[in-house]
């Protein structure tokens, strides 16, 4: 704190080198943010194989279990899981309410 009451501004950068874009402050809503928002809930996920001879669509049911970046993984009550990339994925639905917020908002 200087005598003025103000607190000074923040550099810039370095002058002659690229300025490093702020980082953002919440989540952004991507579709792996989703799916880890309702870890646990049951979902049915409509995919879509193209060029595949034995099945171009197919539907996987289950409770998630975690989402990566590009990537599903959920698991069958019997105990089955899937590993699926969300490079195939058309649209999920859900039985319930979606969480969409995030907590920390």
């Amino acid at each position: 704190m200087n005598p003025y009451g103000y607190m000074p501004m923040p550099a810039q950068g370095v002058p002659g080198q690229p300025a490093t874009p702020p980082r953002p402050v919440v989540e952004e809503s991507y579709i792996e943010n989703i799916f880890r928002l309702n870890r646990g809930k049951m979902v049915t996920v409509y995919t879509t194989f193209e060029n595949n001879k034995e099945w171009n669509a197919k539907v996987f049911r289950g409770r998630i279990e975690a989402a990566g970046r590009d990537h599903l993984i959920l698991s069958e009550p019997s105990g089955k899981r899937y590993l699926i990339p969300l490079l195939y994925l058309d649209y999920a639905t859900f039985d319930g309410e979606i969480a969409y917020e995030y907590p920390y908002r």
